[in-house]
Parts: structure tokens; sequence; C-alpha cells
């Protein structure tokens, strides 16, 4: 498949000392999360989404969920204490990102924004996140998560 790339969030993992593998895979337009674990050969579950979200105040979060649950955004505001909380246009993801929407990474993002992890990844042995570039995700123990990010835990899921 070629070499994996170095992005801003390789370049982060690298600077904070976390233990990571890449994974390329062929990118496909709205695959989504089937179409990398199924590249992969992992579990759904264990690919995390990065979904850039923002809040009534047009304050961007991001939010780490399951690739089979979706975010009940209702239940993310309440446990935020925001009126509401909707996904970003892509465009407006993109802005807050600096990365292009299908290849969006918690790491390393253009501005510093509040991170949200669902609480049931925390519980997995490994987990694969976007890398910073359409068509490669990076394998990290979701410890480094934690460790890095500092996210907020939240209970959002809901079937997908």
């Amino acid at each position: 498949m070629g070499k994996a790339p170095s992005t801003a969030a390789t370049r982060l993992l690298r600077e904070k000392g976390v233990a990571y593998t890449e994974h390329l895979y062929r990118y496909e337009e709205k695959g989504g999360t089937a179409v990398s674990s199924r590249e992969l050969g992992v579990e759904e579950h264990a690919v995390v989404k990065t979904l850039v979200m923002e809040d009534d105040a047009g304050d961007p979060v991001v939010v780490l969920m399951h690739g089979d649950r979706e975010v009940s955004t209702k239940a993310l505001a309440r446990q935020l204490s925001r009126r509401s909380v909707q996904i970003c246009k892509p465009e407006v993801a993109n802005r807050h990102s600096g990365y292009q929407v299908g290849g969006t990474s918690p790491f390393g993002t253009r501005k510093r924004m509040p991170v949200c992890v669902e609480r049931t990844i925390l519980d997995l042995p490994r987990v694969y996140l976007n890398g910073g570039s359409r068509g490669f995700l990076v394998g990290l123990d979701p410890k480094e998560i934690v460790r890095v990010l500092e996210p907020v835990v939240v209970d959002v899921a809901i079937e997908g």
C-alpha cells in the first residue's frame, strides 16, 4: 500500500512517546468505519471515529465514538452542560481540526479543542483511530488517549 504518511497526529504521538502501529487501507468516500474495519480485519467496535461537533455557542468539541455506534447529541449536551450540540458541517470541521473530514485525528489538531471519549472505548485492549489522513489509521492502547488528550469521559453511545 505504500508508506504511512507523516502527519501532525503521528508527530504528536512520537513526541509524546506513544507506542502505535500504522495501518493503511483503501479509503472509500462515505465508507466510514465499516470499510476501515473490514480492510484491517478488526471489529468495527474497536475502530474509533473522530467527530467534530459544535455547541450552541459555536464552540467546537471532539467526540471519540465506537465505529458501530452513534452519538446521542442530547445526552452529550446534557453531560457537557450545554444547551445543544450538533455535528459540524465538513468545511467547519476541517477549519477547526486542520484535517480533511474522513482523515480527522483527535491528535495534533490545528486548534486545541476539548475532547470527549465514550467510556466503553477505554475498556478495549486496543483501538484504531484516524492517523490524520484518509485511508490511514493508528492502533494504540486507549489509555494513551487519556494520557495524551486528557478527555472528558462520557456515556453518549446509541446503537448505530
